[in-house]
């Protein structure tokens, strides 16, 4: 069974652009995965630690047949083999993919929360989502996307480049 799912893919280390290139290429690979839109890419100001180059952060929508814990190992795999560390909280990263939605499911594990926590806070998360799924409406929320991103005025998220 397919189901629809929502992944944001951040990179502020060496070439941000192949970096996010590189994880599409790889995601897209997977026969489990299929990617469908993606947002264009926004230049974003680093949040929590502040001492770090910007990022670029975008949005991706497909299907997946993964279960949530399997979908998250592939994309943790693609982190992996682009060579992401993992030494500073919020730092620095070559790759970062997030699982924000999976099927209008709520899910609490010890290692995975669906949607992602604090993404309607997330200016470069709701941009990018609401470019492509403004009338989307977050499990466990009231507002559309849109409406959410609207309340943000842009702030420290500004389009770096459209789609590829």
């Amino acid at each position: 069974m397919s189901v629809e799912i929502y992944l944001s893919l951040g990179t502020n280390m060496g070439d941000r652009l192949f970096f996010l290139q590189e994880a599409l290429r790889l995601l897209g690979e997977s026969k489990n995965i299929q990617i469908a839109k993606a947002s264009s890419i926004y230049e974003t100001e680093p949040v929590g630690y502040t001492d770090q180059p910007a990022f670029l952060n975008m949005v991706i929508h497909g299907q997946t047949s993964l279960s949530p814990e399997h979908l998250l190992e592939t994309t943790q795999l693609v982190e992996q083999t682009l060579g992401r560390k993992r030494e500073i909280r919020w730092g620095p990263r070559t790759i970062d993919i997030d699982i924000l939605l999976y099927n209008n499911r709520e899910i609490k594990m010890d290692h995975l929360t669906i949607p992602h926590p604090r993404m309607n806070e997330r200016a470069f998360v709701m941009i990018p989502l609401a470019e492509i799924a403004p009338d989307l409406i977050v499990p466990g929320e009231v507002a559309k996307v849109a409406e959410t991103v609207a309340l943000f005025k842009g702030k420290g998220v500004q389009k770096w480049r459209n789609k590829f």
